[in-house]
């Protein structure tokens, strides 16, 4: 959800309801700022009012980055469309490769924020052999993907192998063949 705060566009990064056993709730949130990347606490007392802000999604494709920017083509119109790194933001980039499709959060015409899809297919480039010890259960090891992640992934897969990620929660989902 994206927020209007002092005529600055925030992104709800974490919110917390928080209701004391005295006084009023309230609610504790991280916010976003979108054009800067910077990350800020605010607190807002119950009842209190803030303006949402709606974004337009459309359908973009990452092509590539020259160093600071990253250029995504809008599906729609073809055009390439250049966005800042702190845009997209560190979680993001690392999961982020070539022609890979997106979501363009936009208002006014001009793409304020970048979403990756939740599940993303990727090729492992390092990670160690697999040696079963003395495990009962499945034991894991990390994985290095292409983009840069790094999960947990169990011991039976091997360099080159593509598995599936849920990137919200940098978690192994499973191979993919």
């Amino acid at each position: 959800m994206v927020i209007e705060l002092d005529g600055t566009l925030y992104s709800i990064t974490y919110f917390q309801h928080v209701k004391p056993g005295k006084g009023g709730a309230f609610v504790r949130t991280k916010l976003k700022d979108v054009m800067a990347g910077g990350i800020k606490d605010k607190t807002f007392r119950a009842g209190e009012k803030v303006k949402e802000v709606r974004l337009e999604r459309r359908p973009i494709q990452y092509s590539y980055t020259d160093g600071e920017l990253f250029y995504f083509m809008n599906m729609e119109t073809f055009e390439l469309v250049p966005i800042a790194g702190d845009q997209i933001g560190e979680d993001q980039l690392k999961y982020l490769q070539e022609n890979m499709e997106c979501e363009g959060l936009q208002r006014d015409g001009q793409v304020l924020m970048v979403e990756l899809p939740q599940f993303v297919e990727l090729e492992i480039v390092e990670t160690d052999p697999g040696v079963r010890g003395d495990t009962a259960q499945g034991g894991t090891k990390p994985a290095k993907l292409g983009p840069g992640a790094v999960v947990q992934v169990p011991l039976f897969v091997e360099v080159g192998e593509t598995i599936r990620v849920d990137r919200t929660e940098d978690k192994y989902i499973t191979r993919v063949s």
